[in-house]
């Protein structure tokens, strides 16, 4: 599936460099979905993550330990630039971070367990995903909340199968210390529409930790909550709320309790 996110990710690129190229002077300036963030400030912010990930030593990022606080350093850095300089590093960095993902792909490098800051610890490849979640949300959500050819941008199966690996892949640390005051709820979220699928959010064992995990397929005892992958992106990182996207036993309080839990980064 990772390398399924670098064929995803190519595509994505070209659909960002389609967008911006597109862009009026007053939709740069725009507020996006991203509280304080303009449409350009979201763009800028691409294009620093491409950055960070080939060259991290020519870019500022902070050292706070936050994925969120840290994505904010090279954005008010760089609020005076204009759209035309947010373009070329975004052609720039995205061509040279997506060459260094690419690399991540195969042994040893491939299944190398890092710390990501406050997103847990995940093997390298999943940094792939993680830029595909970063494009497909930024690109439909935050810019799509003001511009609505970004919001009419495609639910590419192959960018959202890899979006929902990284995060429900993150779920479980980013989100460790809410789900571990709700009730331990197993609930199977079922995806329907592009990148279809079924998994199990589940207590984890308390003799091994306190980590839910997430496992493929439903538990046949456990209530269902239906949605879109699509869908979930939004809700699932609190952009919206689940109750207006959502079916299945949604009216059972405690599946409500892990699902207002669920917040990922």
């Amino acid at each position: 599936m990772s390398k399924q996110a670098i064929i995803g990710l190519t595509a994505e690129i070209e659909r960002a460099q389609a967008l911006f190229a597109s862009l009026t002077e007053d939709e740069w300036a725009a507020s996006s979905g991203c509280d304080g963030w303009r449409v350009q400030d979201v763009a800028q912010h691409m294009a620093a993550v491409y950055q960070q990930i080939a060259a991290p030593d020519t870019i500022d990022a902070g050292d706070s330990g936050k994925a969120e606080v840290a994505a904010e350093v090279p954005v008010q850095d760089r609020k005076d630039w204009t759209p035309q300089q947010v373009m070329a590093a975004y052609d720039e960095w995205s061509e040279k971070g997506l060459a260094a993902l690419a690399g991540l792909q195969e042994p040893p490098m491939a299944d190398t367990v890092v710390p990501l800051s406050d997103l847990g610890e995940h093997p390298m490849h999943l940094l792939g995903n993680a830029i595909a979640f970063d494009h497909y949300c930024h690109l439909r959500h935050d810019i799509g909340a003001v511009i609505d050819r970004a919001a009419a941008l495609p639910h590419d199966e192959t960018v959202l199968g890899a979006t929902l690996e990284w995060m429900l892949a993150g779920l479980p640390q980013m989100c460790a210390d809410e789900l571990a005051v709700v009730p331990q709820q197993p609930v199977n979220l079922v995806f329907d529409g592009p990148a279809a699928n079924s998994y199990c959010l589940t207590p984890g064992d308390a003799t091994a930790g306190p980590l839910w995990v997430v496992a493929n397929g439903a538990d046949d005892d456990a209530p269902v909550v239906r949605t879109t992958a699509h869908d979930f992106v939004s809700w699932g990182t609190k952009r919206a709320d689940w109750r207006g996207t959502s079916t299945g036993d949604v009216s059972n309080a405690n599946v409500a309790a892990v699902l207002d839990a669920i917040n990922v980064i």
